[in-house]
């Protein structure tokens, strides 16, 4: 059930029997030479829709923009200063809480996200602590699952690497297909190393990659990510409400 393609009255209904709800969060920054600007919000709103299928669950509008700052040396990247990110996170849960949601499951693409949204529900229960029924918010990273890394082992053997990965890649063609990109990449496996702002990941990953070979992504291979990433955020969610 999408929040989006709602009335009030279906979401009115809705809180009869369940105050959860699943908020989509991502970022809009570079992946690499064949990799979607949307990746990070692409891959999260794919799963949860995928989730809605299976099971009743709002599904809130994703929040398309994240922490991205330290990919703005590449041309298309739109970032959230850190403080706007936490308020935007307060602000869509204190709105939620308000109509009775008290389940506040944040299902995240993109890692710059973790700091300032963890950050966030740190300030949401300060701000409603004394509540009589307190609000509730857990932030889930999709590719963070035993079996998601398992299986980009059996198919990339080490090619994965940590940005631009070849799973997000797939995942993301998966959803679009017809957005697939066939680019040339050398080094095959691009290097790995640390970054600490945009101008030194730029110099040190000139195309955007860390450690990865997204050439190797497969629209079928995303498939398979997808429904492991639905299954196993799924039961995630289940027992968060629980």
């Amino acid at each position: 059930m999408q929040l989006a393609l709602s009335t009030w009255q279906e979401v009115e209904s809705y809180l009869t029997h369940s105050t959860g709800i699943i908020i989509p969060i991502g970022s809009t920054e570079q992946h690499g030479p064949n990799g979607l600007i949307g990746t990070d919000a692409i891959c999260p709103t794919k799963i949860a829709a995928g989730i809605a299928e299976i099971e009743d669950i709002l599904i809130a509008p994703t929040i398309n923009y994240g922490m991205s700052h330290h990919h703005m040396a590449f041309t298309g990247t739109i970032t959230l200063k850190p403080a706007t990110l936490m308020r935007v996170v307060y602000d869509v849960v204190d709105s939620l809480y308000h109509h009775g949601f008290t389940h506040f499951y944040f299902l995240n693409g993109h890692g710059g996200n973790i700091a300032p949204v963890t950050s966030a529900f740190s300030d949401i229960y300060a701000g409603l602590s004394g509540a009589a029924v307190p609000p509730r918010c857990r932030l889930a990273n999709w590719w963070r699952d035993d079996s998601i890394a398992a299986l980009a082992e059996e198919l990339y053997h080490g090619a994965e690497g940590h940005h631009a990965t070849v799973s997000e890649v797939a995942l993301s063609y998966y959803a679009y297909p017809d957005a697939v990109k066939q680019v040339a990449m050398t080094p095959d496996i691009a290097p790995s190393g640390d970054i600490y702002d945009a101008a030194s990941f730029r110099r040190s990953f000139p195309d955007g990659r860390i450690g990865s070979n997204p050439s190797l992504a497969r629209v079928e291979d995303g498939e398979r990510f997808f429904h492991l990433a639905v299954d196993s955020l799924l039961k995630d969610y289940r027992n968060f409400l629980a």
